[in-house]
């Protein structure tokens, strides 16, 4: 963060330990020239950054702030001064590394856009940018479709024969894994220390796909071999380093889970680019037609006794009016009988599983 108007240094307050406060203080101090005006704070999704990475983030919030100030020499509010990026955008200035050999574009609206951006403010990027002519579309060329479809299932498979088992709640995410089919006792331990060591890559893989954050709960499946343990614990920590985020990892629990933290940055990728289901309401599961036919045959009762209709028509999916018609006919004429007037059956392909109306005749 950019403070133009103060010279000050701060650090996030969230870093509590007083000693590594003032080191990250020195490090931003020694990247400022002593002819520089203006101070900077840092958060504490900076701990990590390198030198390089802390000066380039000076320069380019410089850079802003002058055009900032540029672009308001002679105008009168109300004018805009300064928007955010946009998404590709942000990808160039946090996300390309030395690591990034090239980046592909399929748009040249947006090639000529990103390299105009690239040249004023990530100069380092420009000659990594490339626009792409291919006939074949680049998330199926790179296999990003299938990358999507993996971030967004609940299950995900692992080569070994293994699987996770992902479920995002509000206070928390927990992970299961899982053996597949068993081995047999003789080599069912190697097979166990196997799944792990690779759950552990891909579980840190998808914590970054999926931009999990808060609580997260891994639970392994149990090893009663204690370098066991902790060779999975440190594959796991090790998996975890090259993630941008602030991460904090526990020792394996006495009941074999690893309990762990990561900062919130945004919304998860099934937030993005999902929304609860309209058939369930995002529990993931629906009433069976056998219990829906029950909650009908409650509010039937409900119904014939408050007031005096002549017929009463139950409008349902045509999987609850097939279960009257078969299992629950008994308990439907039975229910006929006893309020005195006939009740009509009518589906209704539009309804959902959990939906019904009763209509009085």
């Amino acid at each position: 963060m950019y403070l133009p108007q103060d010279d000050h240094v701060g650090i996030s307050q969230r870093i509590l330990d007083e000693e590594a406060r003032e080191k990250l203080r020195s490090r931003i101090q020694a990247l400022l020239s002593p002819e520089d005006h203006g101070g900077f704070i840092l958060r504490t999704v900076g701990c990590e950054a390198t030198d390089e990475e802390l000066a380039a983030d000076i320069a380019y919030l410089r850079r802003i702030w002058q055009e900032i100030k540029q672009r308001s020499v002679g105008m009168f509010p109300p004018v805009l001064l300064h928007h955010d990026l946009t998404l590709a955008q942000r990808v160039l200035r946090d996300l390309v590394t030395e690591d990034t050999t090239s980046v592909l574009i399929d748009s040249r609206e947006n090639f000529q856009k990103l390299k105009v951006f690239a040249q004023e403010y990530v100069p380092q990027v420009n000659d990594r940018l490339t626009h792409y002519t291919g006939d074949r579309p680049l998330f199926e060329l790179h296999g990003i479709e299938e990358e999507i479809q993996k971030a967004l299932a609940r299950r995900v498979d692992l080569k070994s024969g293994g699987y996770l088992i992902f479920d995002q709640t509000e206070a928390m995410t927990t992970i299961d894994v899982n053996t597949g089919g068993f081995v047999g006792a003789r080599n069912f331990n190697d097979t166990i220390f196997k799944t792990n060591l690779e759950a552990a890559l891909t579980v840190a893989h998808q914590l970054r796909l999926r931009n999990l954050g808060g609580i997260i709960i891994v639970d392994f499946i149990d090893m009663d071999d204690e370098q066991h343990q902790a060779a999975v614990l440190e594959e796991f920590k090790k998996a975890l380093a090259s993630d941008r985020t602030r991460v904090t990892v526990s020792e394996f629990t006495q009941l074999g889970l690893i309990e762990m933290t990561r900062k919130r940055t945004r919304e998860s990728l099934a937030h993005v680019l999902c929304e609860p289901c309209p058939t369930c309401s995002g529990r993931g599961e629906i009433k069976t037609a056998q219990t829906v036919c029950y909650e009908i045959l409650r509010e039937l009762l409900r119904e014939a006794r408050q007031f005096a209709a002549r017929e009463l028509r139950v409008i349902a999916s045509p999987s609850v009016i097939d279960m009257f018609l078969e299992e629950e006919a008994q308990g439907l004429t039975m229910l006929s009988d006893f309020i005195g007037r006939p009740v009509s059956l009518h589906p209704e392909s539009g309804y959902m599983q959990e939906q019904f109306d009763i209509v009085l005749m």
